[in-house]
């Protein structure tokens, strides 16, 4: 019987809800009646209570003028154009203008035509009061009307939210979610810092305080989710906000700030889980603008896998600066022109270059630097899977170190200013191809600049390598396929228990390329400051606390073992290495042991010519006498370590 009555209450609050609005023309014509009518109702009833008759003739030239004016004023100030259901504070100001407008000068026309009697000013007065209160009051119910059929909860199971603010980006988005009934959560209160709010309501909500929240999780045992604006709240409060969470069990959700609203209605609806990042990220890196915005300025960009994670947020960052063009250089069409997009809307006045090429291909890459003569180039193309690169040795070779020294060697011909390589800390004492590819790109660019500071005539460019670790939310990085395994009910799988990692965000490891790229005078390998590191079991049971769920219960952990190539750990720089601070603390310089650059670059050539064969085994052979650091893990070429050691 419940379900009965339910289900036709629910019928009725839909067709209540789904009701067309009323046109422009009836709200204006609804009005023009009420003044008319209260026009006549506030001259009768004054002129009776004056003892004094009512002359028709003057009443009905007063009446159409009466109704001349308000209609005049309605349309000058709009008042019909507003959704009776959605009236607003703005609304009622611009009925009063209308209304006080026509009034004034009504008492103007009685004042010139008949002269000061009490009595008309009196009935204007009344004819004014009554008349903004009943058509304001009129609104209002409406509003208030289909507020409250939206606020019935009939068979709708939506998760109550805390709002942590009160400040006027909070009560906007307390009425979106009151209003939008496609969202899973309803409003159940705010959070105010101000302990002077707590105990009052907005729009009927409560307002609790932050020290309540912190230190009184009964009070919140019905709340599922807490909703934040990221950007209002500095580092610590977000670590606080996420740490209290995690222990009540309560979703943390994100919000758009007040800004992106502002440029992206859309965003108004994006209500999200709160980003990982926020939990890991380290406090803001601050770096001085001025001076990387003196050495771009005016200057040609090469950014080589500019459609990537990190090729495309260099991008990003450069359009801050004041520079001549931007060559955005991939061999991913779609990326790169939805990057293309994206800098069409966000940074219209930066002159950018598409370039479909690939960095294997030496005479396209060499086209483009003889057309373009890029002063910097920003090389991040790569390949950078490890355990795809394990089984394909070859196409690790290709792209990593043959790449690399065919934009390098151009970078060379053609004088460019500085060249900054991407590397990553895998390519220290590396476990796998991918990490062993890149440390020989390292070797690769440590022999020009061996060749360069021979000479003693030309033009140098500037060879810098920036090795960090891990990004946050990078292509097939860990963090969006935990996110999507989350999603999809688990389980989570993580290769290893005691598998730990560095982890960065991509914005901060791209700042610091830029940063490095001034520091460096030539020849550095810049190591960027990682922070502490991160057990992956760890950050795998925080995103699910973090979606409001609980691990090995409602999402399972399974460990699946070591990937080919895989380590346990990772490294920044190698344990012999000295590490020289720079200017800015997090980034830091490591003095690289040289090699015999005379054997080496023979060894490099042959290697880039083996990796047109198939023989993988011969190939990372080689690849190992190029770096003897380099030792197998977890992979078929684990057995030319053993061979190795049985020679020594």
């Amino acid at each position: 019987m419940l379900d009965v009555i339910q289900q036709k209450a629910r019928k009725y609050v839909i067709k209540i809800l789904s009701l067309p609005f009323l046109s422009k023309k009836t709200i204006f014509l609804a009005d023009f009646v009420f003044v008319a009518a209260i026009f006549t109702i506030s001259t009768f009833v004054c002129y009776n209570l004056a003892g004094k008759e009512v002359i028709i003739k003057v009443f009905i030239t007063e009446l159409i003028l009466c109704m001349l004016l308000n209609g005049t004023f309605f349309y000058v100030f709009s008042t019909h154009k507003g959704i009776l259901r959605y009236s607003s504070f703005r609304d009622s100001i611009r009925i009063f203008y209308a209304l006080l407008c026509s009034n004034i000068i009504l008492f103007l026309f009685n004042l010139y035509n008949y002269g000061y009697l009490p009595v008309i000013l009196v009935t204007i007065f009344i004819n004014f009061f009554i008349g903004f209160t009943t058509i304001v009051f009129n609104r209002m119910l409406i509003r208030l009307f289909f507020d409250y059929v939206r606020t019935i909860k009939i068979n709708r199971k939506r998760a109550p939210v805390l709002i942590f603010g009160t400040e006027s980006t909070h009560i906007s988005l307390a009425r979106m979610i009151r209003d939008n009934e496609y969202l899973p959560y309803e409003v159940g209160g705010f959070i105010s810092s101000d302990s002077r709010k707590t105990n009052q309501k907005i729009m009927n909500y409560p307002i609790y305080s932050k020290a309540e929240f912190l230190t009184h999780p009964t009070l919140f045992r019905e709340i599922n989710a807490l909703l934040i604006v990221p950007e209002e709240l500095s580092h610590d409060e977000k670590h606080l906000l996420v740490e209290k969470c995690i222990e009540y069990k309560i979703e943390l959700l994100s919000s758009p700030s007040l800004d992106d609203w502002r440029t992206n209605r859309k965003q108004v609806y994006k209500i999200d889980k709160i980003h990982i990042e926020d939990l890991l990220g380290r406090g803001q890196i601050t770096i001085d603008t001025d001076i990387i915005g003196r050495d771009l300025k005016d200057k040609t960009i090469l950014i080589t896998g500019a459609a990537g994670s990190i090729g495309s947020e260099i991008v990003r960052q450069l359009c801050n600066f004041d520079i001549k063009m931007l060559l955005l250089c991939d061999m991913a069409e779609t990326p790169l022109h939805q990057l293309s997009l994206e800098l069409t809307d966000c940074y219209p006045a930066v002159e950018t270059q598409l370039l479909i090429a690939d960095v294997r291909d030496y005479e396209k890459m060499k086209l483009i630097f003889e057309k373009y003569r890029p002063q910097f180039v920003y090389h991040a193309a790569a390949y950078k899977h490890v355990p795809l690169m394990e089984s394909q040795p070859s196409e690790a070779i290709l792209a990593n170190v043959l790449g690399t020294k065919n934009v390098a060697d151009l970078a060379v011909a053609c004088d460019s200013e500085c060249f900054i390589m991407i590397s990553t800390d895998k390519a220290v004492n590396p476990s796998s191809v991918m990490g062993a590819s890149k440390r020989i790109a390292e070797i690769y660019i440590q022999c020009l600049v061996h060749q360069q500071n021979k000479k003693t005539k030309g033009l140098h460019t500037r060879f810098i390598t920036t090795r960090f670790g891990n990004v946050l939310g990078s292509n097939g990085s860990v963090i969006p396929r935990f996110a999507k395994q989350i999603e999809t009910g688990g389980p989570i799988t993580v290769t290893d228990p005691e598998i730990i990692r560095y982890f960065m965000t991509i914005p901060e490891a791209c700042i610091l390329v830029l940063e490095a790229s001034i520091l460096g005078k030539g020849g550095e390998i810049f190591v960027f400051d990682m922070g502490e590191s991160v057990k992956i079991k760890d950050l795998a049971e925080s995103m699910i606390l973090l979606s409001g769920l609980e691990p090995y219960k409602d999402i399972d952990i399974v460990f699946t073992g070591l990937r080919p190539g895989e380590k346990l750990f990772e490294e920044v720089g190698y344990g012999e290495e000295e590490k020289l601070p720079t200017s800015h603390e997090k980034i830091m310089i490591s003095k690289h042991t040289d090699c015999d650059y005379k054997k080496v670059l023979p060894l490099i050539s042959r290697l880039i010519e083996m990796s047109a064969s198939d023989d993988y085994m011969e190939i990372v052979k080689l690849m190992k006498k190029i770096v003897p650091e380099f030792i197998s893990l977890n992979s078929e070429y684990s057995v030319l370590d053993r061979k190795k050691l049985k020679n020594v």
